[in-house]
């Protein structure tokens, strides 16, 4: 009986978050709840709740104050510079573009949030794609696949829900994953290059002229300077003129044009001006402590990786220097923590919600017994790889359902299952982030729908475009994992 009513519990927690009729905060309470009682030990659900709850406060904690750290800082314009550096890379090469396309999206993907990586991704290059006509779901493609693979960071999300439903440490899941995520991470650029290659073939080789005279007269036609303004105008709040046009150059096979004309403008605006994403005006920014910025980032992710501290009390040490030494006013302090508010509390609010439902599952036996049923299904051969079958499994399974349905109601399975045959939990835990790569496009994926609606892409057309290239990505990660020895 205990196995029915655990399949049928997950069962209802998945149809209904997939249904969208209710939230994964709700349902993560509300269905555990219900079938607490169901199975006669609703008496126990508060321990259940409150053994949960401590397992799961340390991956809180960390979450909370990497979000806060992280968003600091954007605030003070840490990432700034990189993004500037990375538009003027690109300059107008289609390889470049895309392969810049890939590398932006993965360095501000550090702040764990797709969200925020898309929003600042699209809105630093969706000018230049549609300046040089490329294609804009290569765009949404790779920011979507890079992010993907960034995703498995720590305060990401998927690695904190292994750790929280496996009982782990984020950190010893993550650290030895590293080998595998960056042969992911490589495999990303290669596609970008690909890519890359073929718009280049399509379109020529463009190059933006931006050395005009500025005493130059206005000529060109309104379209020819609206076009250009294109360049620079979105997402910036820039106003003036800008650099000239562009010019066709011997390019690949069947581009078959002649030079573009370039369209001139009357008043040149500096690169620096005009290839702005973030806001240059903020008053969060802090140029003056640019570099302890830096350095203490640095000394952050280095400190995560050799797992000096555990990565929560990394994360609060962290965020608490950073808010006093950029913002030493308690006003301003109080005030970057609530513009991170919402953030902080969904994330942690989830976390804590996941606490009922995992405490639920293995307090009534469920978890127990729904394994030994699923064991008993296994074939002997396959046992042994329960890592491989997993990973294989998180492929798919990560992009029919939400990370809250798969790590919370299956990875559990699996772990108990592979146990049986001598499988580490661990290495089930490692496994499970290999899907992340394609998982990130998902329909069930919010921030998917912020990529596609700024990029103003259908999002059938990203789907048939991305899905075959993601689950490539994911495939080379679980493949290294193999490789390497890590699953």
């Amino acid at each position: 009986m205990l196995t029915i009513l655990g399949f049928v519990m997950i069962a209802a927690f998945l149809v209904l978050i997939m249904m969208k009729k209710m939230s994964p905060m709700a349902a993560l309470v509300l269905i555990p709840a219900l079938f607490c009682v169901l199975v006669g030990q609703g008496a126990h659900l508060g321990d259940y709740v409150l053994k949960g709850i401590g397992d799961l406060a340390p991956t809180a904690a960390m979450l909370m104050f990497a979000i806060i750290y992280f968003g600091v800082m954007i605030d003070v314009g840490l990432f700034d510079p990189i993004v500037r550096g990375i538009l003027k890379f690109c300059k107008a090469d289609p390889v470049r573009v895309v392969v810049g396309t890939a590398l932006l999206a993965a360095i501000v993907s550090l702040d764990g949030d797709g969200s925020t990586t898309f929003m600042i991704t699209v809105s630093a290059l969706y000018p230049l794609y549609k300046r040089l006509k490329m294609s804009l779901v290569v765009m949404t493609g790779v920011a979507a696949t890079a992010n993907g693979v960034m995703n498995t960071l720590p305060w990401g999300g998927p690695t904190a829900r292994a750790a929280t439903a496996l009982k782990l440490d984020a950190g010893d899941i993550f650290v030895p994953m590293i080998p595998a995520l960056a042969v992911g991470l490589v495999a990303v650029f290669a596609l970008a290059y690909v890519l890359g290659r073929r718009e280049r073939k399509r379109l020529g080789v463009l190059t933006l002229d931006d050395t005009l005279d500025d005493t130059r007269p206005v000529t060109g036609t309104v379209a020819e300077k609206e076009t250009e303004q294109v360049l620079v105008g979105a997402g910036t709040g820039a106003t003036g003129g800008t650099p000239g046009g562009t010019r066709r150059t011997t390019g690949g096979a069947g581009t078959g044009a002649d030079d573009a004309p370039a369209a001139d403008s009357g008043e040149r605006t500096d690169d620096d001006d005009g290839l702005q994403v973030l806001d240059p005006q903020r008053a969060t920014l802090r140029p003056k402590l640019y570099w302890f910025n830096a350095a203490l980032t640095l000394a952050l992710l280095t400190l995560l990786i050799l797992q000096t501290l555990p990565i929560p009390v990394l994360f609060l040490l962290g965020a608490a220097l950073a808010l006093t030494v950029n913002f030493p006013h308690m006003k301003d302090q109080k005030a970057r923590v609530a513009a991170h508010a919402e953030n902080v509390l969904n994330v942690s609010g989830m976390v804590f919600a996941a606490a009922v439902f995992t405490g639920v599952l293995t307090g009534t036996g469920m978890v127990e017994h729904m394994a030994r049923w699923l064991v008993s299904g296994v074939p002997d051969a396959l046992g042994p790889h329960m890592g491989i079958v997993t990973g294989v499994l998180s492929i798919p399974l990560t992009y029919f359902m939400s990370n809250d349905g798969f790590y919370f109601g299956i990875v559990p399975i699996l772990a108990e299952a592979g146990a049986a045959h001598g499988v580490a939990p661990i290495e089930i835990a490692r496994a499970s982030l290999v899907g992340q790569a394609l998982h990130m496009s998902s329909p069930l994926v919010p921030a998917v729908y912020v990529l596609v609606g700024m990029a103003k892409v259908e999002f059938g057309d990203h789907t048939k475009f991305t899905v075959k290239w993601a689950a490539l990505t994911s495939l080379v990660v679980l493949c290294a994992g193999v490789l390497f020895g890590i699953i």
